[in-house]
């Protein structure tokens, strides 16, 4: 693109495709923070009935008051709720985000160590994948597996 088409503000179909996919990203970085809290709600719920905030920060490796704002952002997306004295409950919506997140690492993680990442390394990279992958690539990460049955 020369400076004239920039002045003009003109976009090629690619710069159109490029901004779109670097707009997806961003908004994907920021949901996959409630899609990991969710899931680790989830997780400590199914192990403690409940999760503390201070479990929150600790598993995540976060501090205290990040974790506290954090749940304070799901509370407001309607994700999550807290009870005065005990700990944070995922809502239903919370509850089918946390379902889907994991059923998403499950198939990332069976994909990885189906094509001879060790499993270590592939539960590691499935924490950074589930959230960036389309349903498309998705549906055909199923397919590969399931043809390989």
């Amino acid at each position: 693109m020369s400076r004239d088409d920039l002045a003009q503000g003109t976009e090629t179909a690619t710069e159109t495709t490029d901004a779109d996919r670097f707009t997806n990203a961003r908004a994907i970085r920021s949901t996959a923070l409630f899609e990991d809290y969710t899931e680790l709600i989830a997780d400590l719920t199914e192990e403690f009935g409940e999760a503390r905030i201070t479990d929150i920060a600790r598993r995540l490796g976060v501090t205290h008051p990040t974790a506290n704002k954090a749940v304070l952002r799901l509370k407001r997306e309607g994700l999550a709720i807290s009870r005065p004295y005990r700990g944070v409950f995922l809502t239903e919506a919370g509850a089918a985000m946390a379902r889907e997140v994991k059923a998403r690492h499950r198939l990332v993680v069976r994909l990885l160590i189906a094509v001879g990442v060790p499993p270590d390394a592939a539960e590691m990279d499935a924490e950074g994948i589930e959230h960036y992958v389309s349903e498309t690539t998705l549906k055909a990460f199923e397919a590969y597996l399931e043809g390989r049955g």
